[in-house]
This record gives C-alpha cells, sequence and structure tokens, in this order.
C-alpha cells in the first residue's frame, strides 16, 4: 500500500535537501516508507524547484559563511599556548579579569578571591540544619526517570523541609535524581536567606549593590547539568565538594547538536563521537572544580557539570561590567 506525502514529508524532504543529502538518497528514502517511487520523484523536484526553497538556500549560506568565520576563530584559539586548558590564576585585579578574559569570552578558574567568606568555614550538613532546617525549599526530584529533565525541570519541583533536604543528601549514594538548582532560587533565595549572610560581595568584579545575590545550588555526588550554554555571563563559586566541568567554546556552536533553546542533544557524561561525528571538530576542555575555586564561565560557552562530591556552589551574574544579552536572545523556539 502507498501513501499520499503530507506537508509534514514535504519538509522532512526540504530541510534534507538543504543538508545537501542528494535527491536520489530522498526519494529512495520516500520508497522505503511506502511511497510511490513516481509520487516520491516528483515532490522531491517540485521541492527542488521552489522559490522558497531557492530562499532558504541563499539564506543557508549566509549562515554557512557565519559558521566558517566562527570556524576560523575557533581555529586560532587552538593555536594559542594555552588554549585547550582552563588558566588557574589567584586573585585576578578587576582590570586583569576584565581586559584578559571577560571582554574576550575566556574562561579561568580565579583562586583566593572569597577565602573570608563565613560560608567558607560555617558551611557543613550540620550548620544547615541547625541554620534553616526547618524552612521550606524546593527541590527537584525525579531527575533520573525523565532523560529531559533540565528542559522539564518546571514539572520536577517539590517542596521539603530544609532539614530532610539535607539529611537525604547525607545518606545518599550517587545519584542525580534530585537536586536543588538556580531554577529553584526563586523560592529558596528567600526560604533561605539567613546563608546569604555568609555570602560576601566580590567586589574587584561584581556589583555589590545589585539585588541579584547570587544562586544557591546544593546536591549529592553524581548530579548532572546537562551541556547547554547560558545567556549570561557567570561566576560558579565552588564551596563544598568538588565538581568537573566539560567546557566548548562558543564558537564550535556548529558543531553542538543545538536543536533547541540553548540545549545540546550530546550527552556531556558519555560524549558519543560515533553518534555525533560533528563534535569531534569542537574543541573539548575539561577541568576540576576544588573549594575555594571560582569559576567564571563565558556567555555562549556550552559546558556540563557533574558533582563528584556532595557539593555546594553559588552562581553569580551580577558583573560590574554589561551582561545583559539576554534581551536580545530571541531562539527559544526549535532550531
Amino acid at each position: 500500500m502507498t501513501r499520499p506525502i503530507d506537508d509534514e514529508w514535504r519538509r522532512w524532504i526540504a530541510e534534507n535537501l538543504l543538508l545537501d543529502v542528494p535527491p536520489d538518497a530522498l526519494q529512495a528514502a520516500l520508497v522505503s516508507h511506502d511511497f510511490a517511487a513516481e509520487d516520491a520523484a516528483r515532490e522531491v523536484q517540485a521541492a527542488l524547484a521552489s522559490p522558497y526553497l531557492l530562499g532558504s538556500t541563499r539564506l543557508r549560506n549566509r549562515l554557512r559563511k557565519r559558521e566558517w568565520m566562527l570556524s576560523v576563530y575557533g581555529t586560532l584559539n587552538r593555536l594559542r599556548a594555552n588554549g585547550g586548558t582552563v588558566e588557574r590564576r589567584e586573585k585576578l585585579t578587576h582590570d586583569e579579569f576584565f581586559e584578559q578574559y571577560y571582554f574576550q569570552n575566556r574562561p579561568v578558574i580565579i583562586t583566593g578571591t572569597f577565602d573570608t567568606w563565613p560560608a567558607r568555614t560555617k558551611w557543613s550538613f550540620d550548620y544547615f540544619r541547625e541554620r534553616c532546617g526547618d524552612c521550606e525549599v524546593e527541590v527537584q526530584f525525579g531527575r533520573e526517570a525523565d532523560a529531559n529533565y533540565e528542559v522539564n525541570q518546571p514539572k520536577l519541583k517539590r517542596m521539603m523541609r530544609f532539614r530532610d533536604y539535607v539529611d537525604l543528601i547525607e545518606r545518599s549514594g550517587r545519584t542525580n535524581d534530585f537536586y536543588m538548582t538556580a531554577n529553584n532560587n526563586s523560592h529558596n533565595r528567600e526560604a533561605l536567606v539567613d546563608l546569604w549572610s555568609d555570602v560576601e560581595p566580590i567586589r574587584a568584579y561584581l556589583d555589590a549593590e545589585s539585588p541579584d545575590k547570587g544562586f544557591f545550588w546544593f546536591g549529592p555526588t553524581g548530579t548532572k547539568t546537562p551541556f547547554h550554554h547560558d545567556l549570561t555571563n557567570n561566576f560558579m563559586a565552588q564551596v563544598i565538594g568538588r565538581k568537573q566541568v566539560k567546557l566548548v567554546p562558543l564558537c564550535d556552536t556548529p558543531h553542538m547538536y543545538n536543536h533547541l533553546h540553548c540545549y545540546s542533544q550530546v550527552d556531556g557524561s558519555a560524549v558519543d563521537f560515533t553518534r555525533f561525528p560533528a563534535l569531534q571538530n569542537a574543541q573539548l576542555i575539561e577541568c576540576t572544580l576544588e573549594p575555594g575555586d571560582l569559576l567564571f564561565l563565558p556567555i555562549g560557552w556550552w559546558h556540563y557539570v557533574e558533582g563528584l562530591d556532595a557539593s555546594v556552589t553559588m552562581t553569580f551574574t551580577n558583573f560590574l561590567e554589561r551582561n545583559d544579552f539576554g534581551r536580545t536572545y530571541e531562539t527559544y523556539h526549535e532550531l
């Protein structure tokens, strides 16, 4: 039995022609899906002659030009002596940080910048229970049962006492099933306000007068944040435990299989070059954050994060220089 070719299949034909799949291969694929050979040939030829496809081809060529320019930038970045690593620097000055890293869209780990925080010596499971144990907090649960847990995180929220969450982390093994992240911060910043007095502004880089006082991340060993890019520049201040971070530069976005908003289809915990061959063209950089490390994550850089221990991280976006680039971002939809 043959069947008619509908608009969804016509979209498929057009998309694959724009990806330079040979017309004969498309016709054969359509026939293998029970479309008549003459119908398949007619639809492919109609697509090739369509002024809509010709217009899309011109737009595709413009995008390819931009991708080539990004690839040049990426190649030049690899030629740098330390291009394949995240540099570690001790107490960078304001000018050193902004001129050498912030404005150049380069990551860096800065040490010695928040050693005086009371959080560095006070924060522990017992301290959390004593200071905020009865507070109601918001946590994500059911992450391991949902392959798209980051996209679907609004559906995974649960309220519980903070002391019960601390107890759960303390007795759990390696798991990504539950995690308190920045996405829970609108509630938790108020619920855990007593902890914020233990976090002092990093005045060399951040605006101490900003109402944005940071984001609180707390989870067990094994928590994962899948490959994505942010719409702002970010600081990750590692307070308790260690985290592994995998980074891919902004200029390698064409190789990151980014089909929705800021998310990648690549599993950072088990990178599969067979399934995602274009990823071999991207520069993959890894680093480990230790307690006391401050990682600068430049805007647009792809990153995957995994907790090597039960960990607490504070993140910040209130930089002294412009960081409102998300205002002009519009591609939240399928790409």
